[in-house]
Order: structure tokens, then C-alpha cells, then sequence
């Protein structure tokens, strides 16, 4: 069964930092591009880093410079590094999974969502 965990959300205030995990299972998660979006109340569903199965990163202008993402193929896990948060970072975030990189790509697995708060 293929599987998406993501993991590590929570409350956090302004200015600090959390780091989300999302551990696949079920497939090859090495040959795939990893990614990571998140969804605010009343908005859709927003693409805001990648990265390749060979490493390349790609960050939405909402989060460059103070998210990174990183993969450990070890481990089947994808993580984001996320600083700096602001109140308008509060959303779910989602990771999946496309055997694509780039622009119009199809996503082959979604995992459910964590929930992360930045609030004072």
C-alpha cells in the first residue's frame, strides 16, 4: 500500500521554526520528485517547494529564503525546514509524489496533511 505520512506540524509564534517530515512507503520513493504544498482556510491548494530525485530544490517566491526542503532516500523521507514562519504560513501541508519535475506535472500520490499554526 503506498503510503504519505507527513509529520511535525503544529503551533508555533511568529519568527520560529518547525520542520515537517513526510515518510513514504509502498513505492520507490527515490525515483521520485518530492513536493510539498500547503492549503490556508478559504484558499487553494499551493505549491511551494520540490525536490528532484537527483537533488535539484525548487521553492515558491511565498517561501524562498526561509523554507528548505531535503530528502534522505535512506529513510524514504522528505523533510521541510521551515523559519522564519509568518501568520500568513498557517495552513495543512501536504507532501507528493510525481514522477515528473517541473512545470505542469502530475502528482502519482498525496499524503494526508499536517496542520501547522503561527500564531502569538
Amino acid at each position: 500500500e503506498v503510503q504519505l505520512q507527513a509529520s511535525g506540524g503544529g503551533l508555533v509564534q511568529p519568527g520560529g521554526s518547525l520542520r515537517l517530515s513526510c515518510a513514504a512507503s509502498g513505492f520507490t520513493a527515490s525515483m521520485y520528485a518530492m513536493n510539498w504544498f500547503r492549503q490556508a482556510p478559504g484558499k487553494g491548494r499551493e505549491w511551494i517547494s520540490g525536490i528532484s530525485s537527483g537533488g535539484t530544490t525548487a521553492y515558491a517566491d511565498s517561501v524562498k529564503g526561509r523554507f528548505t526542503i531535503s530528502r534522505d532516500n535512506a529513510k524514504n523521507t522528505v523533510y521541510l525546514q521551515m523559519n522564519n514562519l509568518k501568520p500568513e504560513d498557517t495552513a495543512v501541508y501536504y507532501c507528493a509524489a510525481s514522477l515528473g519535475w517541473g512545470i505542469n506535472v502530475e502528482y502519482d500520490y498525496w499524503g494526508r496533511g499536517t496542520q501547522v499554526t503561527v500564531s502569538s
